[in-house]
């Protein structure tokens, strides 16, 4: 065979923590926030990307505790809620995305906004104590945010805020990290997506690596 690489799956997983740990500049994370950052830079293969990843203090164990607690994790997409790895929920949590409800398309147009926002107002009611984890959809983030302007519109435990794109990204995980309406994560900038979204709800769902 041409090729020699490594074929154990444990080795090659092991040592791809390890280099994330050797090259990663984390001293400024905690614990807690150290362990969901190298799974981000693990899902992403971007050592560099703890540059972006910011925390509000208690952010990791309010989600945690709240997941413990049975909390849904609500999800802005598919890609989202699919990723989540469902053993290492601590409370067989539910793991929502109503992007695709009946009625969404009819809603957004009612609104006059995208389907990712409209799809957030069938949380409303659920939304207490729960992990809201927004991924892809800046419009999404940004509606979270006049909703929760709303006094009587209950609380999420939790916030992971990291959508991804040229337009609109940047924007709202600013507005959400200037509100900061709960304990919220962000990635600076454009970056984000599923991927890291995803990273980050199964590394603070479990702490094993």
């Amino acid at each position: 065979m041409p090729y020699d690489y490594e074929k154990n799956g444990q080795a090659i997983y092991d040592e791809s923590f390890a280099t994330i740990r050797r090259e990663a500049e984390l001293s400024g994370f905690d614990q807690d926030e150290e362990q969901v950052v190298v799974r981000m830079i693990h899902a992403a293969g971007m050592v560099g990307l703890e540059k972006f990843v910011k925390f509000t203090p208690g952010m990791v164990a309010a989600a945690r505790n709240a997941m413990e607690n049975g909390a849904p994790i609500f999800c802005d997409a598919r890609m989202v809620s699919g990723g989540v790895t469902r053993p290492r929920l601590p409370a067989n949590n539910d793991v929502i995305c109503t992007l695709h409800a009946d009625g969404i398309h009819e809603l957004a147009k009612e609104m006059g906004n995208t389907r990712s926002a409209a799809a957030l107002e069938h949380w409303r009611d659920r939304l207490g104590g729960s992990i809201v984890a927004i991924g892809n959809a800046p419009t999404a983030l940004f509606h979270l945010l006049n909703m929760l302007e709303d006094p009587d519109c209950p609380r999420p435990a939790a916030i992971i805020g990291c959508p991804v794109g040229f337009v609109g990204a940047r924007e709202s995980k600013d507005a959400l990290w200037q509100d900061q309406p709960v304990p919220c994560m962000i990635v600076e900038g454009r970056l984000g997506g599923s991927a890291m979204t995803v990273a980050a709800i199964n590394a603070i769902a479990s702490r094993k690596e």
